[in-house]
């Protein structure tokens, strides 16, 4: 996920490949690109690696316990029409 670090790595390049005669307004644009890159990723919602980890454990357990509960149901129906 994006971090501050490769905010900081990215707005470096950039700023570095602005021709030499804007070098006055190089803190400005490094600020204004950290800034937009932020938001957009605010904007993103996105998880953390570790909450994807929870959230996929979640549904592998989820996903398991209903084939269980399905193939329950599936013996259940096979003895109520064996019965009738």
């Amino acid at each position: 996920m994006f971090g501050p670090k490769q905010f900081d790595d990215f707005t470096k390049r950039v700023v570095e490949n602005l021709p030499q005669g804007l070098s006055e307004v190089h803190e400005d644009v490094r600020k204004n690109i950290r800034a937009a890159l932020s938001g957009a990723v605010d904007r993103m919602e996105l998880v953390t690696r570790e909450e994807f980890e929870v959230q996929r454990g979640v549904l592998e357990r989820t996903r398991a316990k209903l084939e269980s509960l399905e193939r329950k149901v599936a013996e259940l129906e096979a003895q109520l029409k064996d019965g009738i």
